[in-house]
């Protein structure tokens, strides 16, 4: 028999075998369990220190989170038996710990934002489960690049608009529709994630031909360039009139990874690198903004007024220490947006730098499983695809991250499952039932291969011979 596809390389089928791997559903619930333990116990852990008695709506809050993993469960049992069997319960792991800091910031910030929050969480999850029940094969949206990839830089430049398009905290990142408001981009990432697998899968004979040669390096031919110049100039009016970097670098990274993927042309990476930087440096020279941000970057007590957010961020991690003040005992309320922007500081101040790693790893794993998915197919579009979401996700975390800890400039990106945001939570999960749709179809069994005698395979040869 070939090994199992779940634990280990397949190995090559033999006649008269089946590759049947292993659902790991039973994994899946395992993990549940544990993710649910965490999560739900992060707020009792709160509430027991802040107010020595556990919450008064606990049944309420208990019964429908375990309610919501088990409906999301049974749907993966039944729509997607062969999926990863470690995303789901990352994720569940994720945003039940977003919603315990976020209940916890409440206390001390005396705000009702976790109802709201826990009321996304079910739209997200709604969400999921009809993109498992409706979408069971990913391939049928190969169909349509040209109309997604319009539709996602509509999308992406939404908050120009001048009626719609709103401003907070320095960035034109939002779209603002009566008393609602929400990030286009985090709906961009996936649909343009789509609609450049789609493309690249199509083109990539052609985007592959090699041009000039220079120290060593085949760059891509100058009639090829369209796309990267197209996604080039959107990232710079991103940067430029949106202000944010963070979803400049976002979607811009995440195309020139996928056409290096899918060209195996390190041409193309080392020029996307060259032009963002090169257009990330004439921004720090002629806009204001770039320069407030690079500046509290590289030293932000030369500007403590313009730079105050970070320098909060910087003291409650560091005294926070390695194991943390404990939930609720810090005072992570001290930071200024600390629900969206800086709740990995929140996190580093209350379970310390070991809490801190360990989301880290979280986040990993679910990079790292997707990354498995795709190296796991065969079928170029869902490679692709799988390899451009993982990235994407992996991406956006370490700009998060990198802004929060000082590794980079920080941006107004949201840290995924954890900030408060109702936009970023549900199109985060739509991503993850993406990738486990695409999962399924990798690791469903693959036909049998029926054994064939040997004297009539001979008799079958000589006379195709004849």
């Amino acid at each position: 028999m070939a090994r199992d596809i779940a634990t280990g390389p397949p190995l090559a089928p033999t006649p008269g075998t089946v590759v049947v791997p292993r659902k790991r559903r039973n994994t899946e619930l395992v993990l549940l369990l544990v993710a649910l333990a965490v999560g739900l116990g992060a707020w009792f852990i709160t509430h027991l220190n802040v107010f020595n008695a556990i919450p008064e709506n606990w049944p309420m809050v208990v019964g429908v989170s375990v309610a919501l993993a088990a409906v999301a469960h049974i749907v993966v049992r039944w729509r997607i038996p062969y999926a990863d069997p470690v995303m789901l319960p990352c994720v569940v792991l994720l945003n039940g710990l977003g919603l315990a800091m976020i209940a916890r910031l409440d206390l001390s910030m005396k705000a009702q934002s976790a109802p709201t929050q826990f009321m996304w969480t079910g739209l997200g999850v709604a969400l999921f489960l009809i993109v498992l029940i409706v979408l069971r094969d990913h391939r049928p949206l190969q169909r349509f690049p040209y109309l997604l990839g319009l539709v996602g830089i509509v999308l992406l430049l939404m908050p120009l608009l001048p009626v719609i398009g709103h401003e907070e905290y320095g960035a034109r990142i939002w779209v603002a529709l009566g008393p609602y408001t929400f990030q286009p981009a985090e709906a961009a990432k996936v649909v343009l994630a789509i609609a450049f697998a789609s493309y690249l899968v199509e083109r990539r004979e052609v985007l592959a031909l090699a041009g000039a040669r220079v120290l060593g390096v085949d760059l891509p031919r100058l009639r090829d360039l369209g796309p990267i110049a197209l996604m080039f100039g959107a990232s710079m009016l991103v940067l430029v009139y949106q202000r944010d970097l963070g979803t400049s670098l976002l979607f811009f990274g995440m195309f020139v990874m996928m056409l290096y993927v899918s060209t195996e042309r390190p041409g193309w990476a080392i020029l996307g690198t060259i032009l963002f930087a090169g257009g990330a440096l004439a921004g720090w020279f002629l806009f204001s903004h770039v320069q407030v941000r690079v500046d509290a970057w590289l030293d932000p007590f030369a500007t403590p007024d313009a730079s105050y957010q970070i320098i909060q961020g910087q003291y409650g991690i560091a005294w926070g220490g390695l194991l943390g003040r404990g939930l609720g005992l810090g005072r992570p309320a001290l930071i200024p947006v600390v629900k969206s922007d800086f709740i990995t500081a929140a996190i580093g101040e209350e379970l310390g730098m070991t809490g801190l790693m360990a989301v880290i790893m979280i986040y990993a794993l679910v990079a790292a499983r997707g990354l498995r998915t795709s190296l796991m197919g065969k079928e170029p579009f869902g490679k692709l695809l799988a390899a451009g979401l993982a990235f994407t996700f992996a991406l956006q975390v370490f700009i998060i991250v990198g802004g929060v800890t000082r590794l980079l400039p920080l941006t107004g990106l949201t840290t995924p499952f954890l900030s408060q945001g109702g936009s970023s939570l549900i199109c985060n999960w739509i991503l993850i039932g993406l990738l486990m749709v695409i999962s399924h179809q990798f690791r469903k069994p693959v036909a049998t291969i029926p054994e064939i005698d040997p004297d009539t395979e001979r008799t079958q040869l000589i006379g195709a011979a004849r």
